[in-house]
């Protein structure tokens, strides 16, 4: 809750915490305060339609590839209510062998993360139609 996090906030600071502040977020996403979402997911994907992936995913609620149909249902129900494993999901990605990653979107939050946890990897942003057609040019020459 909003008040429970202000309270750390305070209790960080007062600990010696360098940076400490409040985010501004549209809900509590990847908490347990989403329950009744996540209760209401699986119950919407229980009667999808959903088939094993043709390539792997690299699922955020746990860091790992996921691809037969139940880890992917698995997946998507648990992420409402689970944390983030952004680094573990980009580690992970690196050590796959990938050696690119497109950031599509305003701001480039994500492409900052990404260089702070993996070194020698290619970035791309993709924020409005120029840099998407650079983005395609620049893809093409790497092949």
């Amino acid at each position: 809750t909003t008040p429970a996090v202000k309270k750390a906030v305070d209790l960080a600071k007062e600990m010696g915490a360098k940076r400490a502040i409040m985010l501004q977020v549209g809900g509590p996403f990847h908490s347990s305060l989403m329950e009744p979402a996540r209760r209401a997911m699986a119950e919407r994907l229980a009667s999808a339609n959903i088939a094993d992936g043709r390539i792997p995913v690299v699922a955020n609620v746990n860091g790992k590839p996921v691809q037969k149909q139940r880890e992917i249902v698995d997946a998507l129900i648990n992420q409402v209510t689970s944390p983030v494993l952004w680094e573990q999901s980009v580690r992970n990605l690196a050590i796959a062998g990938v050696d690119t990653f497109i950031e599509i979107g305003p701001g480039k939050v994500l492409s900052g993360l990404i260089k702070k946890t993996v070194k020698d990897v290619k970035i791309i942003n993709i924020e409005d139609p120029l840099s998407a057609e650079k983005a395609i040019a620049l893809l093409k020459e790497c092949g």
